[in-house]
């Protein structure tokens, strides 16, 4: 059988995604466990995040003769980092590579950053379908940089704003960089007149675009047409990490205290 799984990781915690000889990635580690437990011998990915970026709906699919229900338990008991949380049957030629949409989000701090309607405002200038040339790192140098994006939308929650970048296919940092413009534009250190040269392809920034630090950064989902099943471990693997990080940052706000008096 053929099956799309779904899961999470913590970027922070790996090399990047793609496998690499000698390196600790998510691809890697994921192919490693289904290697040492016999589910399968390959896999496809969904999504290749950049290094540092993390993710909450990332797919592969495998072929495997497992029963559906034994495979993620199974992973789970593996993995450190990664947990995988959703299970759907598919065709023997389903590729995860062709989803109906890719789902980002990016975390900023809302203290010093521009006001959630002027940020509204200068992400508009990349909605729809555009050259993203100037936007994107090369990766092959053969890609296809004219893509749609179909939504950037901005909220607040607490001390945070969140920025919900949603398109079919995304290029290499260009979720990063395309807001890195959008803060600049915002700010007004970019005129928008020289955003819309930007993106035919013929224009650069003055300054040079440098992408958002990509700790920030998560997939949230990757969505088809088609609907997973619910199927992950009973105890959550990152309201555990998200307390102990809590309670590290605790302590470095006590050292910061005693230092700064």
């Amino acid at each position: 059988m053929r099956y799309a799984l779904k899961f999470a990781y913590d970027g922070t915690k790996f090399e990047g995604y793609a496998r690499q000889p000698d390196r600790t990635t998510v691809e890697g580690e994921i192919l490693r466990a289904l290697l040492t437990k016999g589910i399968a011998d390959t896999l496809q990915s969904a999504s290749r995040t950049d290094r540092g970026v993390s993710a909450a709906g990332n797919v592969i699919a495998i072929d495997t003769d497992f029963p559906a229900k034994g495979v993620v338990p199974i992973l789970n008991s593996e993995l450190d980092g990664i947990r995988f949380h959703a299970l759907a049957e598919v065709p023997p030629d389903f590729n995860p590579r062709h989803a109906r949409q890719r789902w980002y989000r990016y975390v900023l701090p809302a203290d010093g950053a521009p006001p959630i309607n002027e940020l509204k405002k200068a992400a508009k200038l990349f909605v729809g379908e555009h050259d993203f040339r100037q936007f994107s790192k090369k990766d092959t140098g053969d890609e296809n940089t004219l893509l749609r994006i179909d939504a950037i939308d901005f909220t607040k929650k607490e001390n945070l704003i969140l920025a919900d970048i949603k398109a079919q296919r995304f290029l290499w940092e260009l979720v990063r960089r395309m807001l890195a413009a959008v803060l600049d534009v915002a700010h007004g250190r970019l005129e928008p007149e020289l955003v819309n040269e930007m993106l035919t392809g013929n224009a650069w920034h003055p300054r040079g675009l440098r992408p958002m630090a990509p700790e920030f950064l998560v997939l949230m989902d990757v969505e088809y047409d088609f609907e997973f099943g619910k199927c992950g471990p009973g105890e959550d693997y990152f309201d555990s990490e998200s307390r102990n990080m809590m309670l590290h940052s605790r302590i470095l706000e006590q050292i910061s205290e005693v230092i700064s008096s």
